[in-house]
């Protein structure tokens, strides 16, 4: 490729980043000259390449709003990435409702790649395999996905109509802090704003979203992510759970993560050993509680059960079965 070639090409990708482009941007940016600039312009025109010009104080070059540009310029890494990544969202459950649009992106991809390394890419996703089965989880709209990633960039109160679990319909006042992808599921979190209280919803059971005027400010801490996580492990559910662990915070976080479980430190009381300084209180939420022994076990770690007392029992028969099998098989009777 010579280098005028290779620079037009250049600015042909400089243009497709979006925005509009000053001359002496792109002059910068090339190596050139403004005159050079505006031939390699010309060149990109007489391609077919809709490039407008923009005139005025910020003005410059852009592309036509809405112009979708082929060819696809991705260098192997590039191209890696991009399909990898769909692959893996579709196995996440991580896409739209229009479910069929990572494929249509994948097929697109592959079809403007130069042979050779189409036949790599094609070689290495039909060699790759995932430890976990495709979600059935159901999707967001692109649109309120969108809309939202809108609200919380630039900080705009939204409107949401909402569907909860039960079926209940609702219209809500969303100050949107952050989008949060967990679990093979879409999340929003923010700040009701009807009821001042801090809100997590799913994006699948938004009905519609729309953006409303004014703005309101950005909060300090947690994180989305943790708002998120530290919503799961205080939700309301059947059993209420307290247990004191012996361990560090790693060792706990192994087998229960902040999405299940919330801890802090235990104070000894008067009296007791002060190695019990490294005690920790854990506290969770459960619908069942027959997963939590194994959990338990697995820490490997001392620990002592507060509540519920229905777990103490399950411990317990969870023991029991496996010292039964654990006991020595008896011997087998001589062959007669």
């Amino acid at each position: 490729m010579s280098r005028p070639t290779g620079r037009v090409l250049t600015l042909l990708e400089l243009l497709q980043s979006g925005g509009t482009r000053t001359v002496a941007e792109l002059a910068d940016r090339l190596g050139v000259d403004g005159r050079t600039v505006r031939r390699y312009v010309d060149q990109l025109i007489d391609l077919d390449v809709p490039v407008e010009s923009v005139r005025g104080r910020y003005g410059g070059y852009r592309l036509a709003p809405g112009y979708r540009l082929p060819p696809l310029m991705l260098s192997d890494d590039e191209a890696l990435a991009v399909l990898l990544g769909l692959a893996a969202g579709r196995r996440a459950g991580l896409t739209t409702t229009e479910r069929t649009a990572s494929e249509t992106a994948s097929a697109k991809i592959r079809r403007v790649l130069p042979q050779h390394l189409g036949r790599r890419l094609e070689m290495l996703l039909d060699s790759l395999a995932f430890t976990d089965q495709p979600g059935e989880f159901a999707a967001p709209d692109a649109g309120v996905l969108l809309t939202l990633a809108d609200a919380v960039r630039h900080r705009r109160p939204v409107a949401l109509r909402y569907v909860d679990g039960g079926g209940r319909r609702s219209e809500r006042t969303l100050h949107a802090y952050g989008i949060v992808a967990h679990a093979g599921r879409w999340y929003v979190t923010g700040t009701d704003a009807g009821i001042g209280e801090d809100r997590t919803f799913r994006l699948d059971r938004i009905a519609d979203a729309r953006t409303l005027p004014g703005s309101f400010e950005e909060p300090g801490s947690p994180d989305p992510a943790q708002r998120v996580l530290s919503g799961f492990a205080t939700a309301a559910y059947r059993h209420e759970v307290t247990v004191r662990i012996h361990g560090t915070v790693e060792q706990i976080r192994a087998r229960l993560p902040a999405s299940v479980a919330s801890l802090e430190e235990y104070e000894p009381t008067a009296g007791e050993d002060r190695s019990a300084e490294r005690w920790r209180r854990v506290e969770l939420r459960a619908e069942r509680l027959d997963w939590l022994p194994a959990a338990l076990a697995a820490l490997d770690r001392p620990f002592v059960i507060e509540r519920p007392d229905e777990l103490r029992d399950l411990v317990v028969a969870f023991a029991d079965r496996l010292a039964s099998c654990a006991r020595k098989p008896d011997s087998e009777e001589p062959m007669a």
